[in-house]
């Protein structure tokens, strides 16, 4: 399985990935109309920042999914990719799952009227937040990789 991996040292703030996400979610997948429309589209993640230090914050799409679990009209579910998504008919904005996600990422759309999360964009190859970061402190990875990544880079500070 493929989730999204945020190497926050080459996080520069520039929110690139939530404009894209919003873009993305937009009834026709433009900067202009998304920000015209009578109810412009929320991002599913969040560059958050304390000093210097700034972060995406972005759905893990748990293993143990305690959204999904607090979902209390099943809602929620998880898609053969592994992601979890919402059927918008069930979603009664009970905020539920907003109040169980330990990330804080799943966000109250009230207009609306639902929870809205990262869906992991199921209509492209790659997220748009991924393919849009500049600095591509975003990324689409596997576990695998990840960990051979991890190793090399722990050598990389032995060494010094």
């Amino acid at each position: 399985m493929q989730f999204l991996y945020a190497q926050t040292d080459r996080c520069l703030g520039c929110r690139s990935c939530e404009i894209a996400c919003r873009i993305e979610h937009s009834e026709e997948k433009n900067l202009f109309s998304a920000v015209s429309q009578i109810h412009p589209p929320k991002k599913r993640l969040f560059v958050e920042q304390q000093g210097d230090r700034k972060e995406p914050v972005l759905c893990h799409h748990c293993d143990d999914s305690p959204c999904m679990a607090a979902c209390i009209t099943g809602s929620l579910y998880r898609d053969e990719r592994g992601v979890i998504r919402r059927r918008d008919e069930r979603c009664i904005g009970c905020w539920s799952c907003i109040m169980a996600c330990p990330f804080g990422v799943v966000a109250r759309d009230a207009n609306l009227h639902l929870a809205v999360k990262c869906d992991r964009c199921p209509d492209r190859e790659i997220p748009a937040c991924v393919a849009s970061c500049p600095t591509k402190a975003l990324r689409l990875v596997d576990a695998d990789m990840l960990s051979e990544e991890r190793r090399q880079e722990y050598m990389l500070r032995e060494e010094k």
